[in-house]
């Protein structure tokens, strides 16, 4: 395909473009990518980690991903609800993570919101947004991925409605590619379900 169609590696596998571009990506494009996420603890940990990739690429976030869940407490719903002000001014201080404040207060925001849904309400929340399978044809370039969807303005506005914090379109939207509510591998993509 073009150079903004899927690649194949040296596994002989085609992937999307982004799924080469550092060790760390392929393994992430393979086997979580786009998977569906289920559980408010793990849709929480993906909330989160979108939030603190704002401005920043993806693979910052990755790369520091354990010290994200060792920093927040593996993205406990309930236990993070419960940080602190001395947890606020330690997350401040932790080189593990993206030390924003603006970031951190909204995780911290986020967790109360979520704490204060009933068991399984953020998931439900969340996936009452998927589109139905085979709404849009499956991309066959990164050109052809949006950036935002109707069905990512209206999870923000959702979310934004419910009290979550840092949840803009385009950041509900790669939410919703990262979780799988829509599935934007490429068209020839090894990794595509659909």
């Amino acid at each position: 395909m073009s150079e903004r169609g899927t690649v194949t590696g040296e596994d002989g596998l085609a992937r999307c473009p982004w799924g080469l571009s550092a060790p760390e990506y392929v393994t992430y494009h393979d086997t979580e990518w786009g998977r569906p996420v289920h559980g408010d603890d793990a849709l929480f940990e993906r909330l989160s980690l979108e939030a603190f990739q704002s401005g920043l690429s993806w693979i910052t976030i990755l790369r520091r991903r354990e010290g994200f869940r060792t920093a927040f407490a593996n993205f406990r719903i309930k236990a993070v609800a419960d940080f602190t002000d001395g947890d606020r001014d330690r997350l401040l201080a932790d080189p593990g993570i993206i030390r924003n404040r603006a970031k951190i207060d909204a995780v911290l925001a986020n967790a109360r919101v979520a704490a204060a849904l009933g068991a399984g309400e953020l998931d439900e929340l969340i996936w009452s947004h998927a589109p139905e399978p085979g709404d849009r044809p499956a991309p066959r370039t990164l050109d052809d991925v949006p950036a935002t969807t109707p069905g990512s303005v209206a999870l923000a506005k959702d979310l934004k409605q419910h009290g979550f914090r840092f949840v803009g379109p385009t950041t509900a939207y790669a939410m919703m590619q990262a979780c799988g509510l829509v599935d934007d591998h490429l068209a020839g993509c090894h990794a595509r379900r659909t």
